[in-house]
């Protein structure tokens, strides 16, 4: 669906950025997303798909783990693991570029 609406799901890392503009860029490209012109809009596919799947997946689901309530707690850890992965793709490069210093 995103590519059909132009969204670019890809994480851009925000360098040169201090670190409050790094975290910030962490959590604005954890809910948004780049349009064909380069903008921010929200990134309508990537949390109809979060969403969509986690009650979709209730189909299969024991009954003690398939009510509304379970799939917006899924979908919220799909939110919280997307901006960890952002925040890996942020500053692990910088980590070990630190940790793993040739001479």
């Amino acid at each position: 669906m995103g590519a059909l609406w132009g969204e670019d799901p890809r994480y851009f890392r925000a360098t040169g950025q201090p670190f409050k503009g790094r975290i910030k860029n962490v959590v604005v490209m954890t809910f948004a997303a780049r349009q064909p012109d380069g903008d921010l809009a929200p990134a309508y596919a990537r949390h109809v798909g979060n969403v969509g799947g986690n009650f979709l997946s209730n189909a299969w689901r024991a009954d003690s783990h398939s009510g509304v309530g379970d799939a917006f707690r899924r979908a919220a850890l799909g939110i919280a693991g997307k901006m960890g992965s952002n925040a890996f793709a942020e500053f692990w490069p910088s980590i070990r570029k630190h940790l793993f210093h040739r001479k």
